[in-house]
C-alpha cells in the first residue's frame, strides 16, 4: 500500500455525463487542479516567439454518451483531461494531460506507438520521448508524476530542444496536491477501476498482449486489503523501492483469467506486474513482439529458466520482461522510464522479483 500518512486525493466529479460542459471552459491550472485525479502541470518557460498559453478543462463525470466537444468517441467513458494550447509567430503547439488509467500506457509514450522515439532527460531522473503521433506530428510523450503529458506540434516548426526545454520547464500547478495524489492508490484515482465503462483496446508494451475487450473487467481489490490479499497470494508487497499501490483480478465472470499488481514509489514511478497460471489468461509464452521499435534480448535466470527482455534503451527503459514460474505461472513485468530503471536495474528487479515468487509458492486466487 502507499502512504496512509497523507491524506488521499479526492477530486472533484460531475453526478452526470448530462452535467459535462458542451465546450470544455478555459480555466487555469491552478483551478483545474481540483477536478484533475492527477498532478496537473503548468510551463514555465514558453518557447521562443510563443506568447499565447491557453488551458482548458474536461471534467470528469459518469459513463454516457453525450454530445460534449472533447469527449472519447469510441467510448461510453467521461474521464478529466486538461488540453493547453500554446501558441506565437506563426507557430501552435499542444499539451494534453490525464491519467492514462485503463493499462499500464504503452513504452510511457502511447501517442507515439508504431514508431521511432527519442528519449531525453528532463530532470530528476525523467524522460520525454519524441516522436511522430498518430496524427503524423511531431510529437512527444512523458510520464511525470504518473500523469501522462503529450504534446502535438499543430503549427509551424519547433526544433528538439525547444521541446525538451518545454517539458523540462513543466511545473506542479499546485504543489499541495502532489503529495496527495501520490499517495492515493491508482485504484482510487483510475477511472476504469471507479466506474464501469467500456474498456479501451491498447497496446501495453513491446511484447503483445491479447488484448482485453470493450466489456468491463477488473475487480480491485479494496485498498485497506491490498497487503493481505497480496501476502495471501504469495506476491510481494515490496520490489526493491517499489511498493504495492493496488491490485485486481481480470477475467470472464467466476474465472479469474489474470492478476495485476501495481507498484509505485514515492515520486510516482511504476511496475505493472500481471500473473496467470500458465496458458490460462491473455500472456503469451514465449511472447511475442508487438509493431514498437524495441531491443529484444534473452537473458537466463539463476536456474537456468529464460527471461525475454525488451526494452526501447537501455539507459532508460522502458523495459518489459517475460518468464515463467516453476509451479507453472506466466509472469509479466512492466517498467516505466526513468534514469535509474534502464535495462540493468530493471533485470536486477526482475531476478529479485523471480527469487521472492519461487520462495512463496502459487497464487491462490489462479489455482
Amino acid at each position: 500500500m502507499v502512504s496512509s500518512s497523507v491524506p488521499h486525493w479526492r477530486p472533484r466529479v460531475l453526478a452526470s455525463a448530462s452535467g459535462l460542459d458542451p465546450v470544455p471552459p478555459a480555466i487555469e491550472e491552478e483551478r483545474a487542479q481540483e477536478w484533475c485525479p492527477f498532478v496537473l502541470w503548468r510551463p514555465t518557460a514558453l518557447p521562443e516567439g510563443c506568447d499565447t498559453s491557453v488551458g482548458t478543462l474536461r471534467r470528469e463525470a459518469p459513463p454516457g454518451r453525450v454530445a460534449a466537444e472533447g469527449r472519447s468517441p469510441w467510448s461510453d467513458a467521461n474521464p478529466a483531461g486538461y488540453r493547453t494550447e500554446i501558441s506565437g509567430g506563426g507557430r501552435r503547439l499542444r499539451l494534453k494531460q490525464f491519467l492514462y488509467d485503463w493499462a499500464f500506457p504503452a513504452a510511457d509514450h502511447p501517442c507515439l506507438w508504431g514508431g521511432e522515439t527519442r528519449p531525453y532527460e528532463i530532470g530528476d531522473g525523467r524522460v520525454a520521448w519524441l516522436g511522430t503521433d498518430y496524427m503524423e506530428h511531431r510529437a512527444g510523450s512523458a510520464r511525470l508524476a504518473g500523469t501522462t503529458v503529450e504534446l502535438s506540434v499543430l503549427e509551424g516548426e519547433f526544433t528538439d530542444e525547444e521541446l525538451v526545454a518545454l517539458y523540462s520547464g513543466l511545473r506542479p500547478a499546485v504543489p499541495g496536491a502532489v503529495p496527495r495524489v501520490l499517495a492515493t492508490p491508482f485504484s482510487e484515482l483510475s477511472y476504469w477501476a471507479r466506474h464501469p465503462a467500456e474498456m479501451v483496446s491498447v497496446p501495453t508494451g513491446p511484447y503483445h498482449f491479447h488484448r482485453r475487450g470493450k466489456e468491463h473487467e477488473g475487480d480491485w481489490i479494496p485498498s485497506e486489503r491490498v497487503t493481505a490479499f497480496l501476502t495471501e497470494q504469495g506476491l510481494p508487497v515490496t520490489v526493491g523501492s517499489f511498493r504495492a499501490n493496488s491490485a485486481a483480478t481480470f477475467g470472464d465472470g467466476d474465472t479469474v483469467r489474470e492478476l495485476e499488481v501495481v507498484y509505485t514509489t514515492p515520486t510516482g514511478e511504476e511496475l505493472r506486474l500481471t500473473a496467470q497460471k500458465t496458458g490460462g489468461g491473455r500472456l503469451e509464452f514465449p511472447p511475442r513482439r508487438d509493431k514498437h521499435p524495441a531491443v529484444e534480448e534473452l537473458h537466463t535466470l539463476a536456474d537456468g529458466r529464460p527471461l525475454h527482455l525488451a526494452h526501447l534503451s537501455a539507459e532508460y527503459g522502458a523495459c518489459d520482461a517475460f518468464w515463467q514460474h516453476p509451479d507453472g505461472y506466466d509472469l509479466r513485468l512492466l517498467g516505466s522510464a526513468h534514469a535509474g530503471m534502464g535495462r540493468d536495474p530493471f533485470l536486477a528487479l526482475a531476478a529479485a522479483l523471480d527469487a521472492e515468487l519461487r520462495l512463496a509458492g502459487h497464487a491462490e486466487v489462479l489455482g
